[in-house]
């Protein structure tokens, strides 16, 4: 049974928790881009985002880590080498960020009327 839930009588929006963990410039994009491409190491991922810096990658990475949205593989090799993809639960969340992205072109629609 789905919990339903009213904003005001809770502590936190349901929603504006989804939206702390995807919110940002760049952690849709990241996600999008490991779905799509799989498997990905760091510097193949950083071409891939045009503009985002080291800095900005690494802690986006961090956080969507923690959020359990990717995960981080670790390759006993000289050099050391480090994958990033997609879990399950950044799986589940694909056909809602596709939803969004029909809705904003339908925003695009609205605004070219």
């Amino acid at each position: 049974m789905e919990k339903e839930y009213s904003c005001p009588c809770l502590h936190k929006c349901p929603l504006q928790q989804a939206m702390d963990v995807i919110g940002g410039k760049w952690k849709i994009e990241i996600l999008c881009s490991l779905h799509t491409n799989g498997s990905t190491r760091y510097n193949e991922l950083k071409r891939k985002l045009k503009g985002i810096s080291n800095t900005m990658l690494a802690k986006s990475l961090k956080e969507l880590e923690a959020d359990g949205l990717i995960s981080r593989e670790e390759y006993v090799e000289v050099p050391i080498r480090i994958e990033y993809k997609i879990t399950e639960k950044a799986k589940n969340l694909i056909p809602i960020l596709k939803d969004l992205a029909k809705w904003g072109i339908t925003l695009c629609d609205d605004h070219d009327s």
